[in-house]
């Protein structure tokens, strides 16, 4: 009886991904909440890790190559990768350049819309979570740039081909991040990796196991009703 309750309790409460505890197990419950919380921690890790290195990076580079104007670029791969300092008042890779304020709020919508992305995939798979990490810490880093730096972002990391006379946008390690992360959760999308929670989907559990009545019952907002072996327990 009282894991049954526990069981229903914690469904409500934390989303619809942990409902996997069924009848009479209510410990599994704790765990998947204990895993998820784990993830959080990693997840906030990797943003502190590419904030940090970010905000690190750019604060050497400003140190050492101010003003942008008068030096030039410093290779570290031939002429492939260079380190070219730059303001940029735009978005990553120099887009919406000369229009600061939208690219604050893009900036400011896109954390909002992840931050409350990730609270409905609480307990998506820890690869999934880091994923969400390196796109909020490399918007974060942009974020703080422009707001102790007078609205602009440093950038310096400049990749061309000069035998065929290519060049990228010069970008910074937060852009670096985004764009890594935002390829990760392209894959993720791509192979189904959203849809893989706790190890075992709906669609393989049977209709008279027990997890997939409670699940319905918690679905409908119905309380559960234990059984005889639920009450001995």
């Amino acid at each position: 009886m009282f894991c049954a309750k526990l069981c229903l309790f914690k469904t409500r409460c934390i989303g619809y991904n942990t409902r996997t505890c069924g009848y009479g197990k209510g410990e599994k419950i704790v765990l998947t909440v204990k895993r998820a919380r784990i993830y959080d921690v990693l997840a906030l890790l990797v943003v502190i890790v590419v904030i940090s290195l970010d905000q690190w990076s750019k604060a050497l580079v400003v140190a050492n190559l101010s003003p942008p104007e008068t030096r030039s670029p410093i290779p570290l791969i031939g002429d492939y990768l260079t380190i070219y300092y730059i303001q940029n008042s735009g978005a990553a890779f120099s887009l919406l350049a000369n229009n600061t304020v939208l690219a604050v709020l893009i900036g400011v919508a896109i954390c909002i819309i992840i931050y409350f992305y990730v609270r409905m995939f609480n307990t998506g798979p820890l690869a999934f979570k880091l994923t969400f990490g390196l796109i909020i810490g490399g918007a974060a880093g942009n974020l703080i740039d422009r707001a102790v730096r007078g609205g602009y972002v440093v950038d310096f990391i400049f990749f061309r081909i000069p035998q065929i006379g290519y060049h990228f946008a010069i970008f910074n390690l937060a852009d670096a991040s985004i764009s890594v992360g935002v390829f990760l959760l392209f894959l993720f999308i791509l192979f189904g990796g959203l849809r893989k929670t706790g190890g075992t989907t709906n669609k393989h559990r049977s209709k008279g196991d027990p997890i997939s009545k409670g699940m319905t019952q918690a679905d409908n907002n119905e309380p559960i009703q234990p059984t005889g072996q639920d009450v001995q327990s």
